[in-house]
């Protein structure tokens, strides 16, 4: 169904929606999220209001109705093709009509029509949803309630059927007409520490001197210009659990609603730190299309999204392990390779890469990222290099389902970690793309740095493969569980699982417990994650649990009306009919038959405005404490091979000299003053640094007085070098360690390496100021030799 909408607000026109109201209710790692749109028509003609608005794609919407001059009209879910024809067919008779839908060609986006509002009614429409709350690396649980939609770019082989081609108005934020407030109340058995948001709230408000229960609400005067984003912490957010949910007996036996469902959720316990035997083909696929000179949030001091690409690119590039492969992809309207096929990982490779790194503009246009995905596949395989592919994009497409039907085609060959930049990236494209191979998704915005998520996902990358993963249930007898979660492959440390499951068969009458066991195999030893749960299933009016599990089964089966097998279609319109929850293939419907008023004509349509929100920005300047300080002549007394220097008296000084930021500020322009990413621009592919001028610029010192401290007997100048700059790492980027944890890991391994044909002892005190007191590492060398850094 498609409409042609005018801009007819742009003409200062009343705007039909005045205010949104959301109910949010958190209960451990589940959000029940009521959201009422409240319309009023004042003109003197009957409307149809659209509105089309974001929403994460791992919502599940279960209701929609509405409340028309004190009637309610509860919606029903029907085939969306026949939904639509009745809803046209209804407004043409002159009643009242709601349709609300997901869109065709993405899970994220929805549109809702209001139709024949007459003159002075008022109507509030009422949608909810059920979603996972996604577990942060700081054990934050992360609600968010988007309200950016940017523009999804659209390519010639668009579906026209999509929702996205209509043309809402943008507004400045001072413009928009409506309000949004928000009330969240959290439950949670084990303590809820603190709430923190984006955006200003209330003081939280605890309803018990446990601290189980907490409400926070959005400040007066919010204005809706940003995703609203919630980071609750539990004190015990790693505990297992399982959570049965009591379903609807009265449905006939195999229906989804039937029987009982469980909820597991495991946070396994993987080792930290175990080798891998293989490297791997590391592939970048960087968006840059125009969208990306947008800043990354709305704040005017907010980092350009293509300046935090490179920043992050050079990191991920100087932390590849030697030995593996790689190439780099830019894409927008048309895409380019970096090299005609992915190369060994070498000093000159990398330094080929960096060159270009530098000059990447957001120059390529639009947003087609399934011409580079195609060539990236269609490339031959490397022995012993499993395909480890990294997309970064604001996400903004409308071939959302043909990208992730293409990566589930190549799931068997690779594995595709994807990164969100910026507010309103696709939640469909960024997670279903990471969901069809087995990878993970991270989404940046506001104040977070996408250099920390990326080298999170890398260190993922890394990690030994998890086999013969396998889930085992333990029930009383006449009890048995099916699952309905897709069969789980991959686990990632330090990530949450969840996994649903039905119970069918007889309940014990008394109360009993259960248990379910998660088992994986990793290097050749078998892990085991275990929980105990009472078989005694509670009863929810919303089938919270139920709608879950129906929405994890209808992403692997629901890829849009154009790109869904046939073999998939029907299953999947059944399940979306059975449970409730809206598809691609499905649509809400209310009709209020009580109105019967023929339109005279067509009705007068009004699109819902929004936002604007993507401002040109300058680049954020990130200024970094000051660098080493003046460096003191050092003494050494020598003793055994095997000992150590006796003393290395203060090598450092903290100073802050004018000149030498003066230098910093000119230094590598294009990467603005941030010293961490000069410094580890100038590392070597083996992870050491060479003792040079550009080195002591970043350092903040001259290259003489690094030369005159310098214990040539002892260490050459490259290990002296490497040595000075993993000192600096820990005395001036503490807070960013882990973004650099692999630089020091390569430059270690290399130290191990250069301690066979360099004598480095062990300097056994080394006081620097600034730096943690009482804080050592000890790192071996080699058999002969360690080094104590600080």
């Amino acid at each position: 169904m498609v409409h042609f909408y005018g801009l007819l607000t742009l003409q200062r026109e009343p705007v039909p929606l005045k205010s949104i109201s959301v109910s949010v209710s958190i209960y451990e790692f589940v959000a029940d999220v009521s959201a009422t749109l409240n319309y009023e028509n004042e003109e003197k003609v009957p409307l149809e209001a659209v509105f089309l608005f974001p929403m994460d794609e791992d919502s599940a919407v279960y209701s929609f109705e509405a409340l028309v001059d004190g009637k309610k009209i509860v919606a029903e879910l029907q085939d969306k093709m026949k939904a639509r024809t009745n809803y046209e067919k209804a407004i043409s008779q002159g009643h009242q009509a709601f349709l609300l839908e997901e869109d065709s060609s993405s899970r994220d986006v929805f549109s809702c029509n209001v139709g024949n509002l007459q003159p002075g009614s008022k109507a509030a429409v009422t949608l909810k949803y059920v979603q996972e709350l996604p577990l942060e690396t700081d054990g934050a649980l992360r609600f968010v309630l988007p309200a950016v939609l940017n523009p999804r770019y659209q390519f010639s082989g668009s579906s026209k059927d999509s929702c996205l081609n209509v043309k809402t108005p943008i507004i400045p934020v001072e413009d928009l007409p409506y309000t949004l407030s928000m009330v969240a109340t959290i439950d949670s058995k084990h303590g809820i520490e603190k709430v923190q948001s984006n955006c200003p709230l209330s003081p939280t408000e605890y309803l018990g001197e446990d601290k189980t229960s907490a409400q926070v609400s959005l400040a007066a005067g919010h204005k809706f210009d940003r995703d609203v984003e919630l980071l609750i912490y539990y004190s015990e957010v790693h505990t297992p659990s399982v959570v049965l949910e009591t379903g609807m007996p009265k449905m006939k036996p195999g229906h989804l609603m039937r029987d009982p469902s469980a909820m597991v959720s495991f946070y396994p316990n993987i080792p930290e730190d175990q080798p891998s035997n293989t490297c791997g083909e590391f592939v970048f696929l960087m968006d840059r299309s125009g969208s990306m000179q947008s800043p990354m949030s709305s704040q005017d001091t907010s980092q350009l999204r293509i300046q935090a690409a490179k920043e992050t690119l050079i990191l991920l590039l100087k932390s590849l392990p030697m030995g593996c492969y790689f190439n780099i992809y830019g894409f927008g309207s048309s895409y380019e390779a970096y090299f005609p096929k992915s190369v060994k990982y070498t000093q000159q490779t990398m330094e080929e890469a960096l060159g270009r790194v530098k000059l990447i503009q957001a120059d390529l246009g639009g947003t087609e990222i399934l011409a580079p995905l195609q060539n990236i596949y269609r490339g031959p395989s490397i022995p012993g290099h499993p395909l480890q592919l990294f997309v970064f994009t604001d996400g903004e497409v409308t071939d959302t389902f043909s990208v992730i039907k293409e990566v589930r085609i190549n799931r068997q060959k690779h594995r595709c970690f994807s990164f969100g930049i910026g507010e309103g990236a696709s939640t469909s494209l960024i997670k279903g793309i990471a969901r069809a191979s087995g990878g993970t998704s991270e989404f940046i915005t506001g104040k977070d740095r996408m250099q920390s998520k990326a080298l999170r996902t890398l260190k993922r990358s890394l990690q030994p493969v998890v086999e013969d993963v396998s889930l085992s249930w333990h029930l009383p007898s006449g009890l048995s569980a099916k699952m309905l979660s897709p069969e789980q492959t991959v686990i990632f440390r330090g990530q949450r699982l969840i996994i649903y499951a039905q119970l069918t068969g007889r309940m014990p009458a008394a109360e009993t417990t259960g248990k379910v066991c998660l088992k994986y195999t990793l290097q050749g030893k078998t892990f085991e994650d275990k929980v105990t749960f009472p078989v005694q299933p509670k009863p929810d009016v919303n089938f919270t649990i139920h709608r879950l599990a129906a929405k994890s089964l209808l992403q692997t089966k629901d890829m849009g009306l154009r790109d869904t097998p046939a073999s998939d279609k029907k299953d999947a319109l059944n399940l979306s009919l059975e449970s409730g929850i809206i598809s691609s293939f499905t649509a809400f419907i209310a009709i209020n038959k009580e109105l019967n008023k023929p339109v005279q004509g067509p009705l007068a349509h009004r699109d819902i405005p929004r936002p604007m929100l993507l401002r040109a920005s300058a680049p954020l300047k990130i200024r970094c404490q000051s660098g080493l300080g003046k460096l003191k002549a050092c003494s050494y007394s020598y003793d055994k091979p095997w000992m150590s220097l006796e003393k290395l008296p203060c090598l450092l000084e903290k100073t802050h000299s004018s000149t030498h930021r003066t230098n910093l500020e000119t230094y590598h322009a294009g990467f603005g003053e941030n010293h961490l990413v000069q410094l580890i621009y100038h590392q070597n592919a083996n992870g050491s640094w060479d003792l040079n001028e550009d080195l002591a610029k970043v350092l903040g010192v001259s290259l003489e007085e690094i030369t005159a401290a310098h214990p040539a007997e002892l260490v050459d100048s490259s290990g002296w070098a490497t040595i000075l700059a993993v000192i600096w790492l820990h005395g001036n980027g503490k807070d960013l360690k882990c973004e650099w944890e692999l630089l020091e890991r390569k430059a270690m391994a290399w130290m191990r390496v250069h301690a066979g044909r360099s004598t480095i002892l062990r300097p056994v005190s080394f006081p620097f100021p600034g730096l943690a007191e009482g804080y050592h590492k000890r790192v071996p060398l080699s058999p002969v030799s360690t080094i104590l850094l600080y």
